[in-house]
């Protein structure tokens, strides 16, 4: 996806969180691509000077870094007085930051859980809040959610997980109809199963099923973007994810958690 004549984001400053690996790295790159100058954030700033570097060297293009854990409370004001300290106005806002924790809900700590969803939910609705107030007082802005194909069913292992992203499908839904008339377009990316860290991080196995369904981080982030551009308000990643996320709409719910069960467990 490269630099078209007339990009509406050409020029303009987009924030991208969670960039410093996964997805992240994708968003920022493709956006750098359409000339759009990036605020990069995540806790690790290392990794972010990097990625700026090269984005800076390869597409001619403002990069600031903001090292922030985004989990913690009031840290989307914070990084907005700081944003509004150095003049930048945020015209796309990606809200990408989020992990999952797989396993038995009664088997993880608590504390865990809760600082999951605390960067999942909570952060997600203040940043989304703090950047589409100023949109709207402007008359325009593009905002990407990140949610998951998980959120579209409950899954028996991702318990709080897919909660946290049907929160972020359905938050995200409404808040595209609600802005639309203000001139902000919203979006929300529903992923399958990526070529990134998060199974790891997830501490879940790989399963042959998963494998099956995985895709490539770039096209991902790529669909993302393009439906923000052309004002959608949900999309789902890839055929094969599409396809299961329509068949929710005829799959009774015991059923929908017994295939992802049995997906999620490799066919055992």
């Amino acid at each position: 996806m490269r630099r078209r004549a007339g990009d509406p984001i050409a020029g303009k400053w987009a924030l991208v969180t969670g960039a410093s690996s996964g997805l992240g790295v994708h968003f920022a790159t493709l956006l750098a691509e359409r000339q759009a100058n990036l605020v990069l954030v995540a806790r690790r700033t290392d990794l972010l000077q990097q990625l700026a570097a090269r984005l800076r060297r390869e597409h001619r293009v403002s990069v600031l870094v903001e090292g922030f854990d985004l989990s913690t409370a009031g840290s989307a004001v914070a990084l907005k007085a700081r944003l509004d300290a150095h003049g930048v106005a945020v015209d796309v806002l990606v809200n990408n930051a989020g992990y999952g924790l797989y396993g038995d809900f009664v088997q993880q700590p608590l504390p865990q859980t809760t600082a999951m969803l605390a960067l999942n939910v909570v952060s997600m609705t203040e940043l989304t809040g703090v950047f589409a107030t100023d949109m709207v007082r402007r008359g325009s802005g593009r905002i990407l959610l990140v949610a998951s194909l998980l959120g579209y069913q409950a899954v028996p292992g991702y318990a709080a997980y897919a909660a946290s992203k049907a929160y972020v499908l359905h938050f995200g839904e409404a808040l595209h109809d609600e802005l639309e008339p203000h001139g902000v377009v919203v979006t929300v990316l529903a992923p399958g199963t990526a070529a990134t860290a998060f199974v790891d991080v997830a501490h879940q196995r790989d399963t042959w099923a998963l494998r099956l369904l995985m895709m490539e981080p770039r096209p991902v982030a790529a669909i993302g973007i393009e439906a923000l551009l052309r004002g959608r308000s949900s999309v789902v990643a890839g055929v094969r994810n599409k396809l299961i996320a329509l068949s929710n709409r005829f799959t009774p719910r015991r059923v929908q958690r017994m295939i992802f069960q049995w997906v999620l467990s490799g066919g055992s």
